[in-house]
């Protein structure tokens, strides 16, 4: 199996595209512990489903953005299970508006969710794959943060910051074997993503992206597989777009 006998570990892992991408670790072969805020019910669900396909899971609650929280997790990670692998820093939240409009607790909600989360999960790994002089580090950003909507100054503030801690962590830790990349996804069908897609989504599908199609979670966690395979052993500090051409800018005919 593709992970047989590593460890992964999956921020914002209930729902979604980290749903999807637990899924695909566990299918593998990896021990999967995930990380849930809320959705007790979304994440005994995803248990449940990966249990009875004979999958190793945990279920792991608390928020991202909470300073020692990771650290923790980590510790208890490394106790039961020996070693961290995988690491993907799915978690992230959205609050748009205007921005002469959008509160400053509007802006620190989405900027400590999806760029501080994603810090104290890369700083609780870093130094046990250190160690180990190995691991796989995939931060999901977004094409937000190159090809911006108005009534998202935060959220593509935070990506845009992820995409700049991907390529400088890249740097610092490549020589001790450990590559770090992102996926930005376009528009995927997810609860994010729901309230967009009742309003606009056909539009969208149909002219603004070429293949004519949302993207489905299973598009980004077959990236993220391919990420933490041994197939991407050579590639380290790129954003991969996953987007179906919707940042090409054309209107299809």
């Amino acid at each position: 199996m593709l992970l047989k006998d590593q460890v992964a570990l999956v921020t914002g892992g209930s729902r979604g595209i980290g749903r999807a991408i637990v899924k695909a670790y566990a299918a593998a072969g990896a021990k999967v512990a995930f990380v849930y805020r809320g959705s007790q019910a979304a994440a005994d669900a995803l248990v449940e489903e990966v249990t009875a396909a004979g999958g190793t899971i945990r279920a792991c609650q608390g928020d991202v953005k909470e300073p020692t929280f990771a650290n923790t997790l980590a510790e208890q990670l490394l106790k039961d299970w020996g070693r961290i692998d995988i690491l993907v820093n799915n978690a992230g939240i959205i609050h748009d508006d205007l921005f002469v409009r959008m509160e400053p607790d509007d802006w620190f909600k989405v900027v400590h969710t999806n760029l501080d989360g994603t810090y104290l999960f890369c700083k609780a790994v870093a130094y046990p794959m250190m160690k180990q002089r190995s691991g796989r580090i995939i931060n999901i950003s977004s094409v937000a943060a190159d090809h911006v909507n108005a009534g998202q100054t935060n959220y593509a503030a935070s990506k845009g910051a992820v995409n700049a801690l991907t390529r400088s962590l890249a740097v610092e830790l490549g020589s001790r074997g450990i590559t770090v990349n992102a996926i930005a996804p376009g528009f995927i069908a997810t609860d994010m993503s729901e309230a967009i897609r009742n309003k606009a989504g056909d539009f969208i599908a149909k002219k603004l992206i070429p293949m004519r199609r949302l993207g489905e979670p299973e598009d980004i966690a077959a990236v993220a597989l391919f990420l933490a395979s041994p197939a991407s052993a050579y590639l380290t500090g790129q954003v991969l777009t996953v987007d179906g051409g919707l940042s090409l800018g054309a209107v299809t005919p």
